[in-house]
This record gives C-alpha cells, sequence and structure tokens, in this order.
C-alpha cells in the first residue's frame, strides 16, 4: 500500500517560528510568486516489501508572459528560467496517470497484460485530478495490472500519511525559506524530497537505490 498526494512550494515558504541572539530580529526577505511555484506529486508505501519507499516528481509553474506579442514557446520559457521543458507545467491528470504506473513499477516499454506480482492499493484524496475522467479511462487497466485506487472520504486529509512527509520536507528540510530564481527554488525542493526519501528509507532498513526519477 501507499499513499499518494501533491504538495507545493512558493518562493517565500511560510514562516512559523525560529531562534535569534537577544535584542536581534530575525529577518527573512520576502520574494513575490509573480505566479511561480515548484509543485510536487509523491508516493509514500507504508505497507508491503517496499514500506518506507517514497517516489516523486516535480515541475515548476512558470510566471506568466506579460507582453501581448506572440508567445515564446515552452521550451524558451523554461530556458528563461533555467530550466528543461519538460521540468515545467501543472501537474495535470495524464502525468497523474503516468506517475501512477511508474509508482506501480510498469517498464516503460512494458507488455500491454503486465502485471504486478503484488496487489497495490494506492490511497488518495480526493482532488479532482485524482478523479478526472483519464483517470476513470484508465481504471480498468490498472485493476487487470493489480493496481486499485482507493479514496478517502471526503474533508479527512489527515488520513493520508504522506501528509505527514510533505510537513517535514516543507518545514524542516528546506532550510532556507527564501528564493529569488524560480531554477533555485526547484532545485531546493528535488534536494530536500530526496533527503527525505534516503532518510525514509534508512528508518525502514531498505536498500539504497535510485530514489528520484527525473521528470
Amino acid at each position: 500500500m501507499c499513499h499518494l498526494d501533491e504538495a507545493g512550494v512558493a518562493p517565500t515558504l511560510p514562516t512559523t517560528y525560529s531562534w535569534s541572539p537577544i535584542g536581534q530580529r530575525l529577518t527573512i526577505p520576502y520574494e513575490a510568486p509573480q505566479g511561480r511555484r515548484v509543485n510536487a506529486i509523491g508516493a509514500y508505501f507504508t505497507h508491503g516489501p517496499q514500506t518506507g519507499m517514497f517516489q516523486f516528481e516535480s515541475y515548476a509553474q512558470l510566471p506568466k508572459e506579460r507582453t501581448k506579442r506572440q508567445g515564446r514557446s515552452l521550451a524558451e520559457q523554461a530556458a528563461r528560467n533555467g530550466l528543461k521543458a519538460q521540468e515545467v507545467g501543472p501537474i495535470d491528470s495524464e502525468r497523474f496517470v503516468q506517475f501512477v504506473w511508474r509508482v506501480a513499477g510498469r517498464p516503460e516499454a512494458g507488455p500491454r497484460n503486465w502485471k504486478r506480482q503484488r496487489l497495490l492499493v494506492i490511497v488518495l484524496d480526493n482532488y479532482s485530478v485524482h478523479k478526472s475522467g483519464r483517470v476513470k479511462e484508465e481504471e480498468t487497466a490498472l485493476l487487470a495490472a493489480g493496481v486499485i485506487l482507493w479514496y478517502l472520504p471526503a474533508y479527512a486529509p489527515e488520513m493520508s500519511q504522506i501528509e505527514a512527509v510533505w510537513h517535514d520536507v516543507k518545514y524542516h528540510q528546506m532550510r532556507r525559506r527564501s528564493h529569488a530564481r524560480l531554477l533555485d527554488l526547484k532545485q531546493a525542493f528535488d534536494v530536500a524530497l530526496f533527503e527525505k526519501a534516503a532518510a525514509l528509507q534508512a528508518a525502514h532498513g531498505q536498500p539504497a537505490q535510485s530514489l528520484r526519477r527525473a521528470a
């Protein structure tokens, strides 16, 4: 079983509390989002032989073009922010479906009748992307492959065990709270996610392996 969900970070992350020398005020620079954000989709295995494994992918949200001229291509917009085209864009239904198949372990060039050796239950909340028409179209193939999508009750995010993973990444792993460039924000988020994945595997005695798949 694994719990799957999405999370995101902005150029300046929320602040809670910290320590500073007596008489010195701790300040954190603020960066206006301007449409910039980095979103991640992740799956945390809580039961079975893969317990402790945390898989993820992240994608940057680009600022909107403000010029009325002919728009730049996606590759050009990404390059302006130091990113590749495949590293940007929303986590839509298609990206969600492809991530589910990767979590299930299906090879990219696997046969149509590919099937898992063990049943996999993926726990989800009721986010619209998780219940989209594209996902419903794929459910029959997923079931045939031994993958069940199981939805939590409405308004019960605390039942998803990946929530604690996101919280730790955003509030503890990402020690720098403000990033001026979108590239820096994405790299910091990816590093924090990778370190959390490694820590979870180590805590559950899982062998070291490739933890992060490039977008």
